[in-house]
């Protein structure tokens, strides 16, 4: 944003040099990215006017000028084409230097003395872009009766600086001069000059002009206007077009150029629509129709969706809102009714449509940052008061206000324990508000509290920080002694589960396992694939996905680890056994899903059934996890027979087995593949910290060997649950050392073999107490499982 020092005067006196000025207001939060001098390196260029035009004798391009500068006459040579008799131009005199450290000398054009030369403004060092149209291919010509001979810059009012600011986008109300007053003020503890907008009598009503304004999109907070009627459209005077060019905007014509020069003044945009091209003497406020098209001010045709606001007449568009005016509606030379608008549209609209349409106006980068709904009214009457002021025509009596919005009042509490800890400073209640006031901030001081009540165009300003905040750049960042940081330290550590993961990784590299890493989102396929059944409800879908192949939440971990297993196998690697710890995804309604890590293990050619079992118990055992239950299970994805579920204190911990051949097939695997998956968390929970270790025993161990006959479909564990009960705590192992079915044994039938040892810690055990125990154990299982023990 530019910021002409000269146009800050206006609402605040001061007396401060440019530099201290630039860093006061850079420290304060509005930071100075240059100082523009518009008259550095310029020198001797001042103010004549063209009394007489002759031809040129030897050129047809070029004029003979008769220029008065004041105190005398001078002879100038010129090819400009706008020059007229009459005209009061910019006079560069001999000796004179412009833009680019040219100097001015007198000398012949064509045989012809020429003692200076007629300035254009980009030859005075202005950027072509704020040249107004009428000077833009030749000099520039003042609008209105200046005093000869006197500086050209002073002529202009251009004699002060103008200060670049970078203004952060929470600061929507920087981006005009009033804002930047605001902060000036406060800043330097200044009085800024407040103005209350007066519009004397009008003529007529606004409802003879205009019949209805509506509002039919939540897009549109408010819609303001009021008709300016007998308008002449002219050329701005020169403090107005000044202005603008110092703030970086062109002048068009006086009535665009006061709704610019009020859209700087106060941060609002507004529009000017020739009322007369408006056919059914209404506006409409909607979105746009899909496919709809409109030809805005710079005469593109654009295409619009129904995400962008319009602007219509009830039935064609005049504008797209907030971003620009449409080019049927534009005021023209022959404009003399104008329908002025000022409104407040959502930001976000406004932002999407901007980008969309690769249009960035002065509107739209206001708009899309936030507008305070009660400038609107504040910007239009302010329009009117001028037009009035400059008598350039008549403000029809009334106006007409559609709005969506409701004003109300906010208020924050600052408690000056919270600012002061907060900064570092010890300020008391009553500084704090000062400072507060400073920025226009109303405040009311509640012991050692305040409440402040916040003015409408601070947006930025919604929570108790926000405020201190406010008073640590006004006192001055620089201002603030720094100090040493307080804390206490605490000692970092890895979470539990990590450390169970760590342990459990090393045991499984040690029983021939890799680490496997996979996606956590799979294909929906790899459910059937696998045949894994798993409920479409109970799968999160992702929004938008990388493909078809990553386009849901793995719920298991097993259909990766086959995927993996499978890869190796294609590629001839032998003997392959993997394990990965990751995390599964379940849907919880509209929470968040519940992420539950699991341990997943994987293997072809390391062993069978039993050694993944194995390694299941060994891995827990060495977290002090034992007693576990396996239990048969039948699951589609795996070997009918050959497939069980492990329980720990009767929680199901998770399933181990082989996969089934068919999904074997699936995959290509010509080899039997034994998965298992765990639940890491409840393994987490479980796991000891600190062993208890014992004695290595002394006294010796008595072994009893059995065999029964039982239903095949009975579990071994059934045979080690009665031995358990019976063995009390001399019961020092059971273990399963063979099963067989076939000659000898009946059908439907199985021998099952195994071995108790027995073993007492404080005493040689006698055979007679074990071969008590053992009748027990014999008669129970013979009754329970109507089992027959072998001789």
């Amino acid at each position: 944003m530019l910021l002409p020092i000269k146009w800050l005067r206006d609402y605040i006196d001061f007396d401060i040099d440019i530099k201290e000025l630039a860093d006061g207001l850079s420290n304060s939060g509005s930071h100075v990215e240059s100082i523009i001098d518009n008259k550095s390196g310029i020198e001797k260029i001042i103010v004549g006017r063209i009394e007489k035009i002759n031809k040129h004798p030897d050129a047809d391009k070029l004029v003979i000028c008769d220029v008065n500068i004041g105190n005398k006459n001078l002879q100038i040579v010129t090819g400009a084409p706008n020059v007229f008799e009459g005209a009061i131009v910019p006079v560069a005199v001999d000796g004179a230097k412009i833009y680019g450290g040219k100097t001015i000398k007198k000398g012949k054009l064509r045989g012809v003395l020429s003692n200076g030369m007629l300035c254009s403004l980009e030859e005075l060092g202005f950027s072509s872009s704020v040249v107004p149209k009428e000077s833009k291919d030749g000099i520039f010509i003042f609008p209105e009766e200046v005093e000869l001979g006197s500086d050209f810059f002073e002529s202009l009012n251009m004699n002060d600086e103008v200060l670049e600011l970078e203004i952060t986008p929470n600061r929507p109300d920087c981006l005009s001069m009033v804002g930047m007053a605001v902060e000036t003020a406060a800043t330097f503890d200044l009085k800024r000059k407040v103005k209350d907008i007066n519009i004397e009598s009008t003529a007529d009503n606004i409802n003879d002009y205009i019949e209805s304004i509506k509002i039919d999109t939540p897009n549109c907070n408010r819609y303001y206007a009021r008709v300016i009627k007998n308008l002449e459209i002219k050329p701005s005077p020169i403090w107005l077009q000044s202005y603008l060019m110092q703030a970086g905007i062109r002048p068009i014509s006086n009535i665009v150029d006061l709704t610019n020069f009020v859209m700087l003044e106060l941060g609002q945009p507004l529009h000017a629509f020739d009322l007369d091209s408006i056919n059914n003497k209404k506006v409409l406020v909607r979105q746009a129709k899909d496919g709809e098209t409109t030809k805005t001010l710079d005469g593109e045709k654009r295409s619009l969706t129904t995400e962008d606001l319009v602007i219509t007449d009830g039935d064609e568009i005049i504008a797209i809102g907030g971003v620009m005016g449409g080019y049927d509606s534009e005021v023209t030379s022959k404009t003399t009714t104008v329908l002025l608008e000022g409104a407040n549209f959502n930001k976000e609209n406004i932002r999407k449509t901007s980008r969309r349409l690769g249009l960035r106006s002065e509107a739209s980068s206001r708009f899309e940052k936030g507008i305070s709904e009660t400038l609107a009214q504040k910007a239009v009457d302010r329009v009117a008061e001028l037009v009035q002021k400059m008598g350039i025509a008549e403000v029809v009596e009334g106006y007409i206000d559609a709005n969506n919005f409701t004003t109300t009042e906010k208020t924050i509490k600052l408690r000056k324990e919270k600012c002061n800890r907060l900064i570092g400073i010890e300020f008391s209640i009553q500084e704090i508000s000062n400072i507060l006031n400073r920025l226009e901030i109303e405040t009311e001081i509640k012991e050692d509290y305040l409440i402040a009540k916040i003015p409408q165009i601070r947006l930025d300003l919604n929570i108790e920080e926000d405020l201190i905040e406010e008073v640590a750049r006004i006192y001055g960042y620089q201002n603030i002694e720094p100090k040493k940081l307080v804390g206490t330290l605490t000692v970092g550590k890895k979470p539990k589960f990590r450390n169970v993961e760590n342990k459990i990784k090393n045991i499984l590299f040690g029983l021939g396992y890799s680490e496997f890493m996979t996606y956590s989102f799979i294909s929906p396929n790899a459910y059937n694939k696998s045949n894994y059944i798993e409920d479409d409800k109970n799968i999160i879908k992702i929004l938008n996905p990388l493909g078809e192949d990553y386009s849901v939440m793995r719920t298991t971990l097993i259909p990766s680890m086959i995927e993996s297993l499978a890869k190796n196998y294609a590629r001839g690697n032998e003997k392959v056994g993997g394990f990965e710890i990751g995390n599964t995804f379940i849907p919880t309604g509209d929470k968040l899903p519940s992420e539950n890590l699991k341990l997943c293990l994987g293997f072809y050619d390391l062993g069978d059934f039993y050694y993944l079992k194995e390694s299941i118990e060994k891995s827990l055992w060495y977290l002090g996890i034992e007693n576990l239950e396996i239990r048969r299970v039948t699951k589609s994805f795996l070997h009918p027979g050959r497939s069980a579920e492990i329980y720990l204190n009767d929680f199901c911990l998770g399933i181990m087995g082989e996969i089934h051949p068919n999904v074997l097939k699936n995959y290509g695997l010509k080899k039997k593949v034994y998965v298992a998956e765990l639940d890491f968390d409840t393994i987490v929970k479980n796991t000891i910290d600190n062993y208890l270790y014992k004695e290595m025993p002394k006294f010796p161990t008595i072994k009893r060997d059995f065999a029964f006959v039982i239903d095949r479909d009975i579990d071994s564990v059934e045979l080690e649950k009665i031995s358990k009960k019976h063995g009390e705590k001399l019961l020092e192992s059971f273990k399963v050392f063979d099963i067989y079915e076939g000659d000898n044994i009946e059908e439907g039938k199985k021998s099952v073999a195994f071995s108790l040892v027995f073993r007492a810690p404080d005493r040689t055990l006698e055979d007679s107490e074990v071969s008590e125990i053992s009748g027990k154990i014999v008669a129970d299982i013979e009754k329970d499982l109507n089992a027959k023990l072998r001789s």
